[in-house]
């Protein structure tokens, strides 16, 4: 699905300027319900073709659906609303730390490799592998771009996404994303769930459905938003603020932290008798 593309210092510059652009002069007006959606499209399509987007990728923008499932999920994210041990009983942590050993030792020349690079341990790179996709097994079915599209028309994170839905774009425009492209409900894309701005700029030019590629992508992530290499990464250490810039939610960031540790630790050994 994804292939590298060439330039890309001069790329990402390019768009860090359009994405700017694009913020500032947006005339397209937002909405709450499907009502609109089809004329923000029309306006948002005029926008992305002054920004330089191709008419191709400007003709399946304006083929995408309004998302009703993704507003949906959008507006029901109540697990973030737990407490951090009901949050991780629903996530399924202990069986996230337990096959997250096993594929640590299963893959442990990538892990080291991927340690030796960005500075990154395994445990922090499984955690998020397991809680975003159950280990690569539950990537979702929504339609990329009809999903963001969606989400950056409705006014509760319109900025947000609508800098998202350009790097969508972009990425279609380079043939680096399909246009018929599916994933989760807010488009994110991947074995660890990479929105398309982060693909952009941290995904390395890899497949993001490889699991290789993926964890890499996640390692430079992390590495790239100050991961020091040997420190801490709970509540009040040095990466834990790191962990922060990969997901807002506060029993989220505890949860990753905390199986990551599970995993880095290896399993608790009974005291010899």
């Amino acid at each position: 699905m994804m292939r590298g593309w060439q330039n890309g210092i001069a790329a990402f510059t390019a768009l860090t300027s359009l994405f700017g652009m694009a913020g500032a002069v947006s005339a397209a007006q937002c909405g709450s319900s499907a009502a609109g959606f089809d004329e923000w499209k029309r306006e948002f399509a005029v926008e992305a073709r002054a920004n330089g987007i191709s008419p191709g990728t400007i003709s399946a923008l304006m083929a995408t659906n309004y998302a009703t499932a993704t507003i949906r999920a959008d507006r029901g994210q109540k697990s973030f609303r737990l407490s951090l041990d009901q949050f991780m009983a629903k996530r399924g942590a202990s069986a996230i730390v337990s096959r997250g050993r096993s594929l640590k030792q299963s893959n442990a020349a990538l892990f080291a490799n991927l340690e030796q690079r960005y500075g990154v341990p395994p445990g922090p790179l499984i955690a998020i592998w397991g809680m975003e996709t159950a280990f690569g097994s539950q990537r979702g079915n929504q339609h990329t771009l009809s999903a963001v599209a969606t989400l950056a028309y409705d006014c509760r994170r319109s900025e947000f996404f609508t800098d998202q839905l350009y790097a969508t774009l972009t990425l279609i425009d380079r043939g680096v994303l399909s246009s018929s492209a599916r994933g989760s409900m807010h488009g994110e894309i991947g074995q660890t769930q990479f929105m398309p701005k982060s693909i952009l700029n941290y995904g390395n030019g890899g497949n993001l459905d490889n699991t290789a590629d993926a964890l890499t992508a996640t390692a430079n992530f992390l590495k790239a938003h100050g991961w020091r290499a040997g420190a801490g990464y709970q509540p009040g250490e040095p990466n834990f603020r790191v962990i922060q810039a990969w997901n807002a939610a506060s029993v989220y960031q505890q949860a990753i932290a905390l199986i990551g540790q599970q995993i880095d630790s290896g399993p608790r050994r009974s005291a010899e008798r």
